[in-house]
């Protein structure tokens, strides 16, 4: 009957982690699940149960804790949408100026305009796209 009570206690820890998410009660839950596992399987007296309860909830949260904080911290940036074309490199089709252009980014065709005024830049050449800019691509011959 402990068991299920340190079930319970699992299953309520792990639930409220939910909401908290700081991964203290997920490692508390563990331990309550060890205690809960302990006494299914030996029926050892409630001290035997509290002390296992303890000592996993701090083994877990003195080793396991700290390295899936840091994996949850440092998760890789992935750059989409428009984000991701800036520094690609563009194909002029038409030729660019200051105020408009066309360009060809990985096989869409954007409109664009150069990052210098004055500049001009003529079909062929490859561009470098700097920003985008609403629906223009702002791009550079560098």
């Amino acid at each position: 009957m402990t068991a299920l009570v340190w079930l319970a206690v699992a299953i309520i820890l792990v639930g409220a982690e939910m909401f908290i998410g700081d991964l203290v009660l997920l490692m508390l839950g563990g331990g309550a699940l060890a205690a809960a596992a302990t006494d299914a399987i030996f029926d050892p007296p409630l001290w035997v149960d509290g002390v296992v309860f303890a000592v996993v909830s701090i083994l877990l949260l003195a080793t396991v804790r700290p390295v899936a904080k840091r994996h949850m911290q440092t998760r890789p940036v992935l750059l989409t949408n428009t984000e991701a074309l800036e520094g690609r490199h563009a194909l002029v089709t038409e030729r660019v100026d200051e105020h408009d252009g066309r360009v060809k980014i990985g096989g869409d065709v954007w409109s664009a305009r150069t990052m210098s005024p004055g500049d001009v830049i003529e079909p062929g050449t490859e561009v470098t796209v700097v920003q985008i800019d609403g629906a223009t691509a702002v791009v550079w011959k560098g």
